[in-house]
């Protein structure tokens, strides 16, 4: 029941509601699971590692809600999507069953261990499965975590495969071909539009989701896309700036710092709101414009300051950068301590902000280093127009 109607799956995956009284109850088991059949795969073909976390692309119906639940393994996967085996060999690692909402920096340093052991024992490239509600983060941080030789390929699906209008296998096949292609980084993979005929190649560091329900919901800000893959012809393309295949050395940096918050700054914030970040080592504020928050909120983000807290300015705007040094209140800010992110998108510098901070216990030296571009997540000089 939801609104009063009965809620009905229909053989399309579609739900409907109807009147209550307009139902007939009737009994039946419910479906039993198929049984996990061995995938036969060509070992000629170049290996790459699928890495699962869970999330709408591996997802399928739950008969106990009527709705969608994290349940396939990187097995099941490959079983569903056939033409994955047409153009790679596969290893699968079932990391984790979970909706992205429920991932933690915990998780993320599994993450980027599987991540990091599967290119240290010869994958050409890996693929992380993940919901896509969170996946910005994910990748973000395992951009920091992990410097790459080789693609790690971010992807996920905004419809389950139960409906019709499902993007998870275009986009499964999209992550598979650039995966196996000449990219050298952390990328997120999703439609490019709401047509199936093309992806588009997110840098882990400034992507977004832009939209709830959409199957092109992903964009990058601030940035142009840093490639496409065209469907079916499954051709990858990259722009110059794309960090290649080999550049940069396997190496695994996986410290987290997780006392780190992001605050969202709103009109009529309680400075006593800021309280509950006293024991914090980091917060990232998501600020108005050009980088502000209320007056009220300065004199107790300088006592955070003063106690230790690296406090970093980003804005709620999707372009643009932080620049305290055009109204009063941005000076203010500058003289309470705050450090301004630049053109950082907050999620990226929350993970950031984790990063730096297990690594660099210095707080001079991490507020230059989150000033610092380490993974094209900050750009001294913000393109025209983005």
């Amino acid at each position: 029941m939801r609104d009063g109607m009965a809620v009905v799956k229909l053989d399309s995956g579609y739900n409907i509601g109807v009147p209550p009284a307009s139902c007939t109850l009737s009994e039946r088991p419910l479906p039993v699971p198929p049984k996990q059949l061995d995938v036969v795969q060509n070992r000629s073909l170049p290996t790459l590692a699928i890495v699962s976390t869970g999330g709408t692309i591996a997802s399928r119906i739950d008969y106990r809600t009527g709705s969608v639940t994290s349940q396939f393994n990187a097995s099941d996967i490959l079983t569903a999507i056939p033409e994955l085996k047409e153009i790679a060999n596969y290893r699968t690692i079932p990391l984790a069953t979970i909706l992205s909402e429920n991932m933690t920096p915990a998780i993320w340093q599994e993450l980027a261990r599987a991540v990091h052991a599967e290119i240290k024992n010869g994958a050409k490239g890996v693929i992380v499965t993940h919901g896509t509600d969170t996946m910005a983060y994910s990748a973000a941080a395992i951009s920091f975590m992990i410097d790459t030789p080789v693609p790690i390929v971010f992807v996920g699906s905004q419809r389950s495969a139960d409906r019709p209008s499902s993007d998870n296998a275009m986009n499964a096949v999209c992550a598979a071909a650039a995966a196996t292609g000449d990219l050298g980084e952390v990328v997120v993979i999703m439609h490019a539009t709401t047509n199936d005929d093309t992806c588009a190649i997110h840098r882990g560091t400034r992507v977004r989701k832009m939209h709830s329900s959409r199957r092109d919901a992903f964009r990058s800000l601030g940035v142009d896309p840093i490639g496409v893959v065209e469907y079916p012809s499954r051709k990858v393309s990259l722009a110059t700036g794309a960090v290649r295949r080999g550049k940069r050395t396997l190496a695994l940096h996986d410290k987290l710092d997780p006392h780190c918050a992001l605050i969202q700054f709103y009109p009529g914030m309680s400075p006593d709101l800021l309280k509950a970040y006293e024991d914090y080592h980091g917060i990232v504020i998501a600020g108005t414009g050009l980088g502000h928050t209320g007056t009220a909120l300065i004199p107790p983000l300088k006592q955070l300051v003063e106690g230790g807290t690296l406090v970093i300015m980003t804005t709620q705007c999707m372009n643009g950068r932080v620049c305290d040094r055009v109204y009063d209140t941005g000076r203010d800010l500058l003289d309470a301590g705050v450090i301004e992110g630049g053109d950082m998108l907050p999620e990226a510098a929350l993970v950031k902000l984790m990063w730096v901070l297990a690594n660099e216990k210095d707080k001079t030296k991490a507020a230059v280093l989150m000033q610092t571009d380490l993974k094209g997540e900050y750009m001294s000089r913000s393109a025209h127009g983005l």
